[in-house]
């Protein structure tokens, strides 16, 4: 009986969500989904292209087959100016299907940014990197399967009652801006740091399906990282991001240990595995621990593969016992020689 209240809770979530102005997607392993985190990030690799694919599914154990699948694929690459500095471009592709309304978005994106080195000479640098993207999504939805509260009786769900909402537009399209920058210092071959910040929304679109003014919220996305060698081939990677769009707000906190296995430690052969912790907010209660993230990644050369899991803490627990999401990435470099120095960070 628990769980189909909860389902039936969570069914009308959404369908209050329709009426006001929604989320943004989010990945767990924000660090391998560098296009979605912030456009300043286009082209920022120690390579010359970037491919990353990134899948996520979400609250499968409450929806079963209607959970929530939100997948991405981005491609950049660096063009270098000058002596010292750089163009990033790029172009990224994400979706997010949810529910039996298969209530979903689909944006495609162009990426650019440009890297100006501000101190430093060649194995000691430290970047300014502007950013900005520009996108066009879809945003659907079906009706036939909709359950509006009108609907719910006594005696369970009656499809024949009216719903008592009119639907308008059930697919559109909108125009989607987004900025940021990114700070980074390179300090020695296993030592850095970096620091960014992105606003996304800024024409903030009208998403209403109700044809009435919803506009997207603004959302403002803080995060940062530090790489240090803790002994010979262990390195400690905290990092962290804070996300705020309307109400909502958002931290993901944690670290990674790299253990280098190739034959030096500057080479790029290495597995990774770290903790983290989400906590959001509740509107209007506040605070609330959401989630423990387990993860796990391994490199080489060319490749990176990640894995995630995430442990349910949050009220939910009550309808998926502990059970979460789970997030896989993949990402391809393609390199190359390059005689100008260090440039980034490896994230």
């Amino acid at each position: 009986m628990n769980r189909v209240v909860t389902r039936i809770g969570v069914l009308l979530f959404m369908v209050i969500t329709l009426q006001v102005s929604a989320q943004d997607i989010h990945f767990t392993q924000f660090y391998m989904s560098p296009l979605n985190l912030n456009p300043a990030l286009t082209g920022v690799m120690n390579c010359r292209t970037r491919m990353v694919a990134n899948y996520r599914n979400q609250w499968s154990a409450i929806l079963s087959a209607n959970a929530y699948n939100t997948y991405s694929v981005s491609y950049d690459q660096k063009i270098p100016v000058g002596r010292e500095d750089y163009f990033g471009i790029g172009g990224s592709i994400w979706g997010d299907v949810a529910g039996e309304s298969r209530f979903g978005t689909t944006q495609g994106r162009v990426s650019l940014s440009y890297s100006k080195k501000m101190a430093g000479y060649r194995k000691k640098a430290s970047y300014l990197v502007l950013g900005a993207d520009a996108g066009l999504a879809n945003r659907g939805i079906s009706n036939q399967d909709l359950r509006w509260p009108t609907q719910i009786t006594s005696e369970g769900f009656d499809p024949t009652i009216e719903p008592g909402e009119n639907l308008t537009d059930l697919n559109f399209l909108y125009a989607d801006l987004s900025a940021g920058f990114l700070w980074f210092s390179i300090i020695d071959s296993y030592t850095n740091w970096y620091f960014g910040a992105a606003i996304a929304h800024l024409n903030k679109p009208n998403v209403s399906f109700l044809g009435n003014d919803a506009d997207l919220y603004a959302k403002y996305t803080i995060h940062g990282g530090v790489q240090f060698e803790l002994q010979k081939r262990i390195s400690l990677l905290p990092f962290a991001v804070y996300m705020a769009q309307g109400p909502h707000r958002s931290f993901n906190g944690g670290a990674n240990l790299r253990f280098a296995m190739g034959p030096s430690r500057t080479t790029n052969q290495s597995w990774e595995i770290g903790t983290w912790y989400r906590v959001g907010n509740k509107v209007p209660s506040g605070l609330h621990s959401d989630a423990v993230i387990l993860s796990t990644r391994f490199n080489y050369e060319e490749f990176g593969i990640g894995f995630s899991y995430d442990i349910n803490v949050s009220g939910l627990r009550q309808a998926s016992p502990a059970n979460g999401a789970f997030e896989f990435s993949l990402l391809y470099n393609i390199c190359g020689p390059e005689n100008r120095g260090v440039y980034c960070p490896r994230f």
